[in-house]
């Protein structure tokens, strides 16, 4: 097994920044996954870790070697691709022969590792099928138990999840990450998806036009977002971010239109401050820390609903308050229709506050 490791590595393709100073270690035997949007980054930094594409400065060390004079086929690493990459006239038994068959095992061996590996991934019944006669979730194991049969150093795993329909996507997720765990191998796998970044990695990375945002847990990430960027694209509904004042006389966090206002608690005071001596702050609040009430208490903003989402586990609201449309979390049993007035709390417990000029997190 190995540990990646990135030092500084900067990649240009021309005039375009695609990989951006970049210093990060996938640890050995670790499930990292990078997160971002498409074009940030993400398969140009897996590219050039196994050697497909050149960097134009800094260090890929694998085990602190520096791999970047290593040609790319004894670099030891498996590569899985979005497209699969099968080959097409070849048998499920064939496909995944091939790459024993290159390093000159016998007959026996092939059969005894293929067969292994097939019914690791529930797929010893398809060995005679082509890839035309399979599922896109049967061909992405196929993809996969070529991979694994390698025993390669680490894997480097290219949105490999993104043909798949919605049901098939969730049962992958669980089977990849059960694969990792028994082979107890590194996996580095990049995605757009960050369902797939929160419910797989170990650590996730969060990666935006070829900048490193923030390397964590996933909840730390989720929980203490670094920036405005990891706050917008981390969570499956997005954190409300709106853009305020502090009054230190009242104490209070305004909008900058004036149309709501509610109480800063003394931890976020301090925050509030340093962000007010810079200009203005921006209040991030997910949508499952703040509660609608029919009847509205005595601190409640003001608001009326605006759109209704219900989800079948959960309800989201869009609910204007003053020039702010805020998204709400609600259970499924909480019915409220368009229209309808409605007291807002929000938990500032769990608020976060953003500087509004360098858009980092002061909280």
């Amino acid at each position: 097994m190995a540990s990646i490791t990135l030092q500084n590595m900067t990649k240009r393709f021309g005039a375009t920044l695609a990989v951006d100073d970049m210093s990060l270690q996938v640890k050995d035997r670790e499930f990292l996954v990078m997160v971002g949007p498409t074009g940030a980054g993400k398969t140009t930094t897996l590219r050039c870790i196994a050697g497909l594409e050149k960097p134009d400065a800094g260090a890929i060390l694998m085990d602190d070697q520096d791999v970047r004079q290593v040609n790319p086929s004894a670099r030891d690493i498996a590569f899985v691709f979005q497209n699969y990459a099968l080959y097409p006239r070849k048998t499920v038994f064939q496909n995944m022969a091939f790459p024993l068959e290159a390093r000159g095992l016998s007959a026996g061996q092939i059969k005894a590792e293929v067969g292994r590996v097939a019914g690791m991934l529930h797929i010893d019944h398809l060995l005679d099928r082509r890839p035309a006669q399979l599922s896109g979730g049967e061909q992405q194991r196929v993809a996969l138990g070529r991979a694994i049969v390698r025993t390669p150093r680490a894997f480097l795993m290219d949105e490999p999840l993104t043909n798949l329909d919605f049901q098939l996507r969730a049962q992958m997720r669980s089977e990849l990450k059960r694969i990792q765990q028994e082979l107890s191998i590194t996996f580095f796998y990049v995605t757009n998806d960050q369902v797939e970044a929160l419910s797989m990695g170990d650590r996730i990375a969060v990666l935006n036009a070829g900048v490193l945002q923030q390397v964590g847990p996933p909840q730390d990430v989720y929980e203490k977002p670094a920036n405005l960027f990891v706050a917008r694209f981390i969570g499956s509904v997005r954190m409300n971010l709106l853009r305020c004042v502090y009054n230190p006389d009242a104490g209070t966090l305004a909008s900058v239109a004036d149309g709501w206002a509610t109480g800063v608690p003394e931890a976020l005071r301090a925050a509030a401050q340093a962000g007010k001596d810079r200009g203005k702050l921006i209040l991030g609040i997910r949508p499952e820390d703040i509660q609608l009430r029919t009847e509205p208490g005595d601190h409640d903003l003001a608001g009326q609903v605006y759109v209704t989402e219900p989800l079948g586990d959960r309800n989201i609201y869009d609910v204007q308050v003053g020039p702010d449309l805020i998204k709400v979390k609600t259970p499924p049993t909480f019915v409220l229709q368009p229209g309808a007035r409605v007291g807002i709390h929000f938990n500032l417990a769990r608020a976060h506050l953003f500087d509004g000029v360098t858009e980092l997190a002061l909280v």
